[in-house]
């Protein structure tokens, strides 16, 4: 079986990865790092450089995970993340969260919310010790 995180460079990234790592360690299943963008925007701070690539592959090494590092342009990174999930058989699906408000979800949906109902394997949901965005 396998794990499943969606990674941004970013602190929300960085602790659903290291979770996921433990996860994958602890139950002896490979890890497939999940990075992902929409390509709407001319510069995507969350789709990770081949430098923030390099450190996660090495970080993941040092700890002994088995693991692969995907990057995909999708129209929506939701339905993205479940897909390649189910594509795998995930056992486990991990993302990291942040903070909304109720109007900035009404207006921009939640990521995390639509892939909490679409997945079909469980989800694990990671909050950033300090995490911004609150």
């Amino acid at each position: 079986m396998t794990v499943v995180v969606g990674w941004t460079p970013d602190a929300r990234g960085h602790a659903a990865l290291v979770r996921s790592a433990r996860e994958a360690l602890a139950h002896r299943e490979d890890l497939l790092v999940v990075n992902a963008t929409t390509g709407t925007a001319a510069v995507d701070d969350r789709f990770a450089s081949s430098a923030d690539v390099s450190e996660v592959q090495a970080m993941l090494e040092s700890l002994g995970v088995e693991a692969q590092i995907r990057q995909a342009v999708a129209r929506d990174i939701a339905e993205e993340l479940v897909a390649i999930a189910d594509e795998v058989g995930a056992s486990l699906l991990v993302i990291g969260i942040r903070h909304r408000s109720p109007v900035g979800k009404l207006l921009l949906g939640s990521t995390a919310q639509r892939i909490l109902l679409g997945a079909q394997c469980p989800v694990l949901a990671v909050k950033a010790p300090d995490a911004p965005g609150r």
